[in-house]
């Protein structure tokens, strides 16, 4: 059940399913949300922060969360404002960013296809983007070139995708069935790339292929930075179409959804977040995959919601990063082994749940 009430401006609040839901209305804007799914949310951002605070203090020369907080403040001493300002600060943010961009891009895929498999990295665009970014780093290009070969690589591989599993009918599940294959057969493709390269070539594109924060500077993540909040911005107005796709092809259709145009649009959203994290950190495996389904299961609500899964992929991330530096220390492992080792448990319990479900 549904309140309306004639103030142009203004919020109420009604209950759908046996959750409190809050709409806001802002002149013809009207916005829907979970009271829950924003008192998760909030949760899981204050803890992304409390750890993001202790890796700002984790490296070869650790410093206290008090100073770090000053530092912050542009209160601390010159060298703790270098180490913390200039040289971790950045790998941070882009950690916390990148995380929430992964969480969005896995939560419109899986509404999108209807299955909590269907994940960036299991169906392939992680692999395409990474193909295009392999061809531009043999091929000499520099750091720019690079992200527009991960950019335009993953878009060439949902489109390929894209038009194959939807070539007969329109249906979910032919997209993670296609798009695994076509994976697959890129993993091997990009195996081959990295074979033909010359050695120093051939370490920098393995080592940057599993997923690295390391080394991140402003100059590189700002453009990125800039991309993200277009394409957050961008997802707003197409995210109310994502419960009702939940529902499936007929419903949809019935509620005025034009199924093909919105299901191409939403994943042309989810490729390009992803494509985005893809070209500066390289592909980040099982972020995308577990923190929609998280989010969802902490939040309770019925369908995967974009808020709670941007969180969790933040949350996921910060620790994910932190945890290959403390626990790793002296030396620091790439951020995607950590995320590939978490990630990898929680997909064999997804496989678990679903087998017994069916």
């Amino acid at each position: 059940m549904t309140l309306r009430d004639k103030p142009r401006i203004g919020a109420v609040a009604s209950v759908e399913f046996g959750r409190t839901v809050r709409v806001l209305r802002l002149r013809r804007l009207t916005a829907r949300f979970g009271v829950r799914s924003v008192v998760v949310s909030a949760v899981l951002l204050v803890a992304a922060c409390v750890v993001s605070l202790l890796a700002l203090g984790t490296g070869d020369f650790d410093i206290p969360p008090d100073r770090v907080l000053r530092a912050l403040l542009g209160s601390g001493v010159g060298s703790d404002e270098l180490v913390v300002l200039q040289w971790r600060f950045p790998r941070v943010l882009m950690a916390l960013v990148l995380g929430a961009a992964l969480g969005i891009s896995g939560a419109i895929l899986q509404s999108v296809t209807r299955n909590p498999l269907g994940s960036p990295d299991i169906v392939g665009f992680n692999n395409g983007a990474y193909t295009g970014a392999l061809l531009v780093i043999l091929a000499g290009g520099g750091y720019y070139a690079t992200a527009a070969g991960a950019i335009g690589g993953g878009l060439v591989t949902a489109l390929a995708i894209f038009l194959l599993a939807f070539r007969q009918s329109i249906k979910g599940f032919r997209l993670v069935i296609v798009g695994i294959g076509i994976g697959s057969m890129l993993a091997a493709a990009n195996t081959w790339l990295i074979l033909r390269a010359d050695l120093d070539t051939a370490m920098s594109a393995a080592a940057w292929g599993v997923g690295t924060l390391d080394g991140l500077t402003w100059a590189e993540i700002t453009p990125a930075l800039v991309v993200l909040a277009v394409l957050a911005i961008a997802v707003v107005p197409a995210a109310h179409q994502l419960p009702i796709l939940e529902l499936g092809d007929d419903a949809a259709q019935a509620l005025g959804v034009r199924v093909g145009r919105a299901r191409l649009l939403l994943t042309i959203l989810s490729v390009a977040f992803t494509a985005v994290g893809t070209a500066v950190a390289g592909p980040i495996a099982f972020v995308a995959l577990a923190a929609p389904q998280l989010g969802r299961r902490l939040a309770r609500t019925p369908t995967t919601a974009l808020l709670p899964a941007a969180a969790m992929g933040a949350l996921l991330l910060a620790v994910c990063d932190w945890i290959s530096r403390r626990v790793f220390a002296p030396t620091s492992v790439p951020v995607g082994v950590v995320t590939a080792s978490v990630g990898g448990a929680y997909l064999a319990y997804l496989l678990v749940v679903e087998a017994r479900r069916n």
